[in-house]
């Protein structure tokens, strides 16, 4: 009689042990390791948003594909490199993530490309934006649904590249500042480069900077712009307040977070390029972003909510194509030239880094009292085809 109680209590264990390896078989896990504290705290967050809106939206509201429920794990990395790698690690092997989305931060990014490679695990890199991460850095592991330096860069040399032109930078001093820079720079084919300012990324005061900047631009003939690629905290277009005008001298930069936008609006008329602003691209996608993010917040979608919601897109397809196999080689032969729709129209992961060819937007700053930032209105939209996007790595 002990005998047999023992056999039906250990059955019994058996059967709770399989419970959770069963459960997990019909999972499909999911890390997203960004900055949900951090300096880059607010486009973490944006991103997330704009992931867990991506996969209701690309699952029709089940958070299914192919009858596997996707679970989404979220990891803070607080901007921090070491971390990140910690992080990752700890998600594909305790977790048991089947691929990975983020980070927030290019450092960051740059620190987890070989855990993905040691894991043979696919990461989605979103919106990390340094060329190195597509480039030298890259393994066959990363994708990223993220613009890149180059795409900033060359969409925004393309937007005010024009003969007779002086331009000067101002960047942070990091991987996303000097890739930004060096990406613009080789972009110019009319235009002069006078001079690349780069200063602390934490930098508040930026009238030393600035000064040097005016310097070297004050005396060139034609028309002189100071071309500025920031991230976080800081407000660099304080520069105007050095009255510019009086040298002659314009401002240009991409996009940004609508908050930080707010500092265009004393810019009407200015020009750049960027990657995403709600009202710009007109497609099904994007509508659906912008109706359900005005439903829950009662405010437009941000910059790094579409990246979000465009890595949502890339994993959703890329299961659906595979039946939801995630397999490590099913996905990347899944990926590599696949094509996934986005609020930005139709993007495709070029086959040689894995960089997501997409369109990016030149526009022009228009001053609406209806909006707290500066409105950029649609000059021309940037097909990949317009953009000579190099290939860096050294597959």
């Amino acid at each position: 009689m002990i005998q047999r109680r023992h056999l039906v209590a250990l059955a019994a264990l058996a059967a709770c042990a399989a419970a959770p390896a069963h459960a997990q078989s019909n999972e499909i896990r999911i890390a997203h390791v960004y900055s949900k504290t951090g300096a880059l705290e607010a486009y973490g967050k944006q991103t997330q948003t704009g992931l867990m809106m991506g996969l209701e939206y690309a699952t029709g509201g089940t958070m299914e594909v192919n009858g596997k429920k996707l679970v989404v794990i979220e990891k803070d990395d607080q901007g921090k490199p070491d971390l990140g790698k910690s992080l990752l690690a700890a998600a594909y092997s305790d977790d048991k993530a089947a691929l990975a989305v983020g980070p927030t931060a290019s450092g960051v990014a740059l620190a987890m490309l070989p855990v993905a490679e040691e894991y043979k695990k696919v990461l989605i890199v979103e919106p990390a934006v340094a060329d190195s991460i597509t480039g030298e850095k890259w393994n066959k592991y990363i994708f990223r649904t993220g613009r890149n330096s180059s795409q900033d860069a060359i969409s925004n040399a393309v937007a005010i590249d024009k003969p007779g032109v002086t331009v000067a930078t101002l960047a942070q001093d990091n991987a996303f500042g000097r890739d930004g820079v060096k990406a613009f720079g080789a972009a110019l084919k009319k235009a002069k480069l006078a001079h690349e300012e780069y200063l602390p990324p934490a930098t508040t005061d930026f009238t030393a900077g600035a000064q040097r900047l005016i310097d070297k631009l004050k005396d060139q003939p034609g028309r002189k712009i100071i071309w500025i690629v920031w991230a976080g905290a800081g407000n660099p277009f304080k520069i105007v307040d050095l009255d510019l005008k009086r040298y002659g001298i314009e401002i240009a930069t991409g996009g940004n977070i609508l908050p930080a936008m707010a500092a265009y609006k004393s810019l009407p008329g200015m020009e750049g390029a960027t990657y995403y602003y709600f009202g710009i691209p007109k497609n099904p996608v994007n509508e659906a972003l912008v109706s359900a993010h005005y439903k829950q917040f009662k405010t437009p979608p941000d910059f790094f909510t579409a990246g979000g919601f465009s890595a949502a897109m890339a994993v959703v397809t890329a299961l659906k194509k595979t039946g939801g196999d995630t397999g490590t080689n099913k996905l990347i032969t899944a990926m590599e030239g696949m094509r996934f729709d986005t609020p930005k129209g139709t993007m495709t992961f070029r086959k040689e880094d894995h960089q997501a060819m997409q369109s990016m937007y030149h526009f022009k700053i228009k001053v609406d009292p209806a909006f707290a930032w500066g409105v950029p209105e649609l000059v021309h939209e940037i097909k990949p085809e317009e953009m000579n996007i190099p290939i860096k790595n050294k597959r």
